[in-house]
Formats: structure tokens, sequence, C-alpha cells
């Protein structure tokens, strides 16, 4: 099975970037894997057609806005779900799951699975370096959450 680990949000906007950091973690720990590809992403909506096709299965990591949401809450979410969140990272324009419908109706090659791994971020506007402390103390759990979660293994665990 071909799992794609899809890292998105922007780099250089605090929280937004925290989908990013955790795909840069696990690109590390999955170094060698050919049945796993980590890529990370400031792009948006139809762009994603060329990232997702061919792959299984693709897990998301992205930041989220949520209505009275504490940061650092990590939720695990399906396409069902996507649309209960305010701002997933904008889930980026088109959005995912506009992007999914379109390259299924299209007859492309998509995901049989889509997760989502959503960290509730504080501040998605802001230029900065770093997530605010209370999302990057979430970076280390989430990265365990998506590894589990792309390599199958609930008791594998960090390398």
């Amino acid at each position: 099975m071909r799992t794609l680990i899809l890292g998105m949000g922007n780099p250089i906007v605090s929280d937004d970037s925290v989908g990013i950091r955790v795909a840069e973690r696990l690109e590390e720990r999955l170094r060698g894997r050919e049945d796993i590809t980590v890529i990370f992403t400031s792009t948006s909506g139809l762009t994603l057609l060329d990232l997702i096709s061919g792959y299984d299965r693709v897990v998301v990591v992205d930041s989220i806005q949520t209505q009275g949401g504490k940061p650092g809450t990590i939720y695990r979410l399906s396409p069902d779900s996507f649309d209960q969140a305010r701002h997933a990272a904008t889930l980026h324009g088109v959005g995912l799951l506009g992007a999914l419908a379109l390259g299924e109706s299209l007859k492309l090659d998509m995901p049989g699975e889509v997760v989502l791994f959503a960290i509730e971020a504080e501040d998605v506007v802001n230029f900065g370096e770093q997530c605010t402390p209370e999302v990057e103390a979430a970076i280390p759990l989430a990265e365990d959450m998506v590894w589990r979660e792309a390599v199958g293994d609930p008791a594998a665990g960090p390398s």
C-alpha cells in the first residue's frame, strides 16, 4: 500500500506551519521506506490533485481552528468531518474535499483512504518562525500519532 503523508501550511505563519513541522520530523524517521512518501506543501486547491493522485492512502497534517478549541488539541478526522472545521489551514482554497471529489469525477487514481490530523491553532495570521507554546508542545504527539497511522502498527514507535 502506497501512503502519502502530506504536511500542509505556511512555514512563515506561526501555528499555520504545524503541519509542515510535523511532516519534516516524520520525513527523517521514515527515510528509506519505499511504501511511505512525505511531502510538505503550501499549495492548495486543485494543485493537491497532482500531489495525492496515485496513492492508496493519504494522511494530511494541518492546522485547524474550531469554535472554542484549545490550542494544541489534536483531532483525527475523516473527509466527512472536514466541514465541521471553521479553518483547517483553509484546507486551502477549493479545499481538500473539493479536490478529492473533482479527482474522482475525472476518474483520476485517487486514494481510497484519507485521514486528517488537525492540530488546533492559536495564531494563523501573524508571521513567525515558531509555533505558539501549546501548539509547539503538541508536535511530538502529533508526530507519533501520524507515525502509527502511516506505519499501520499501533505498537510501532520511534526508531
